[in-house]
């Protein structure tokens, strides 16, 4: 058990150590720096031309002029203040702009892995239940059509059919802009209404899996035996399902979690862009125009971060559901 436990340990601060050299790295083999594209048309600035000795001003006040050993001692010794730097761009502690950001994406990221597997267990559940009828075909057909569909494109669909045509959603923002609000339920709902489409993209772009997964698990779950003896017993065909195929179906279901919510952490970037949602994408999009390397480096290390971390949790629950499993 201890030797295990050494072992995740390091497995961990392995994984770890790869992604921080990877943060520091990736940005810096961009060409450019921040100091020739700070600001662009591309994000609806004018073009600022610095001369040289400005350029070489500004590199030598963020340490950039210095050999990349140095650089990267330097960003290991800040992290292990807590210290994330400050952004070029936004001219503030990288760790104020991803508090500001961030809990936007939290909440789309959460909503949808919510709903996403809820629906792909229950529509996977009923999809095995009637898996001779033609009901299951067409579902499985519209499931796979959704899982072929990129994320930005589906939510350029949903933006135009929803926002442009029948104007039942915004176009873009997480609240209504200067809105008065008399309560917090009011805000609550603005917020909501506001995230509805980015949230709907991010559900069926994973729903598939989910449904695929939950389905297959079950049809092979209900040809065992303890199936047949709790048949046997006179048990109803409700709690079969319920208490004995369903429950041990869940378990892939709960690693598929995991994963899934690596991926939409990935998706997020393309959703929050397409909708215009002023989460974390959407600052990492500006980050990388920019060549913001400090903002970059903090908002890949806080994603990666996030996903080690809901893994870990998938892994207790998954041992809480399955104690054969658990370490």
């Amino acid at each position: 058990m201890e030797k295990d436990r050494n072992s995740f340990i390091l497995r961990l601060l392995s994984t770890l150590f790869v992604i921080l050299a990877i943060n520091f790295f990736l940005p810096r083999v961009m060409p450019g720096d921040p100091f020739t594209t700070i600001s662009s048309d591309e994000i609806g600035e004018e073009i600022i031309v610095m001369t040289e000795e400005q350029r070489l001003y500004y590199l030598n006040y963020y340490g950039l002029d210095r050999p990349l050993h140095e650089q990267l001692l330097v960003y290991m010794k800040n992290l292990m203040t807590g210290n994330l730097g400050r952004s070029i761009y936004y001219k503030m502690p990288v760790s104020d702009v991803i508090m500001l950001h961030l809990p936007w994406t939290i909440l789309i990221v959460a909503s949808a892995t919510v709903i996403s597997t809820v629906s792909g267990v229950f529509l996977g559940t009923l999809s095995a239940k009637n898996r001779k009828n033609g009901s299951d075909r067409i579902m499985m057909t519209c499931m796979i059509a959704f899982a072929e569909i990129p994320p930005f494109l589906l939510g350029l669909i949903l933006l135009l059919v929803f926002s442009v045509h029948l104007r039942l959603f915004p176009l873009a923002g997480a609240v209504t802009p200067f809105a008065d609000y008399n309560a917090p339920l009011e805000q609550a709902w603005d917020i909501m209404y506001h995230a509805f489409l980015p949230v709907v993209t991010l559900s069926l772009t994973q729903l598939t899996g989910v449904y695929l997964l939950t389905r297959n698990t079950l049809i092979t779950v209900t040809t065992k035996d303890y199936i047949r003896t709790a048949r046997a017993k006179g048990l109803g065909e409700k709690t079969v399902w319920i208490r004995h195929a369903l429950r041990n179906a869940l378990l892939p279901v709960v690693t598929r979690t995991g994963f899934m919510i690596g991926i939409m952490m990935g998706g997020v970037v393309l959703v929050e862009n397409v909708f215009s949602y002023p989460g974390i994408g959407m600052t990492l999009r500006s980050a990388v125009i920019c060549r913001d390397y400090p903002l970059i480096q903090g908002i890949l290390l806080v994603t990666a971060v996030s996903i080690l971390v809901c893994n870990l949790l998938v892994d207790k629950i998954y041992g809480k559901l399955d104690p054969r499993v658990a370490t």
